[in-house]
């Protein structure tokens, strides 16, 4: 596949990560199960810390807005009181957090207190965050170059500085100017992108997003964002249509600055 120039007036590179500088088995085969298998023990064992209690109540405060948007699914009403019987609330919370990932859902809620876990598992090396071979040495080459670079996930900040940050190649946090997540706004609303544009203070057309989700993509392009989309091995497949419209690249080798030849 050819290279696809980045445009002159792009300042801003932003990336996603699942499936665009992280393999998708890497979030469906080690970062999931590890929730689901340690979510109960988890709760448990940090039930009365303020930093566990914090989430709670933001799945609660989830769990009642689900109710009010009539959404399916065990939206208890999750509760931590001192009165409460610990055991059984603590499985509410557990049903409520495996119904939001069985679900694919994005909730600021459920972020959080998936990052919180992840950062003890990648502290004592149970996890290490995998990137693509060629995700370094491009976004070095970017950076010599002049750009800058970013992460918008829907992982939390906190959950993106521990892939980077505990990755099989050391420390990556060097790479990036900074981190974006769905306090933004979801990636596939265009009001999100043009928040990012606010607090970078640059135009939106001087942004340009890689990501493998095109939903994302239209969302970006709508706010006047750049768009390349990345295709890599288990990623979606795209449509004729998808593939007429977007620039299309299947390493970080192929997005080329112009003049740095």
């Amino acid at each position: 596949m050819a290279t696809v120039a980045i445009p002159t007036n792009i300042s801003v590179l932003i990336l996603d990560i699942e499936g665009t500088t992280t393999p998708i088995t890497f979030v469906k085969d080690i970062l999931f199960p590890y929730i689901k298998d340690h979510l109960e023990d988890y709760l448990s064992a940090h039930w009365e810390e303020d930093e566990c209690k914090q989430d709670v109540y933001l799945l609660k405060k989830q769990a009642e807005e689900d109710t009010r948007q009539h959404r399916a699914g065990p939206v208890h009403v999750l509760d931590q009181t001192v009165h409460t019987d610990e055991e059984k609330a603590i499985r509410e919370v557990v049903d409520n957090v495996l119904w939001q990932m069985a679900s694919d859902r994005k909730t600021t809620a459920l972020k959080q207190l998936q990052g919180h876990m992840w950062r003890a598992a990648y502290a004592s090396g149970k996890i290490k965050g995998e990137v693509y071979q060629d995700v370094v040495p491009a976004i070095r080459r970017w950076r010599r170059l002049g750009l800058k670079v970013y992460i918008y996930s829907s992982g939390s900040v906190e959950a993106q500085k521990l892939l980077f940050g505990y990755s099989v190649e050391g420390d990556l946090l060097d790479l990036f100017d900074g981190h974006f997540d769905t306090n933004m706004g979801l990636k596939v609303e265009s009001k999100s992108y043009q928040r990012i544009a606010d607090r970078l203070g640059c135009p939106p057309e001087d942004i340009m997003f890689l990501t493998d989700i095109t939903r994302e993509a239209r969302a970006a392009e709508e706010a006047g964002v750049n768009v390349t989309v990345v295709v890599r091995p288990g990623n979606m497949e795209l449509t004729e249509e998808e593939k007429s419209h977007y620039s299309i690249i299947t390493s970080f080798s192929q997005l080329e600055v112009p003049g740095s030849g």
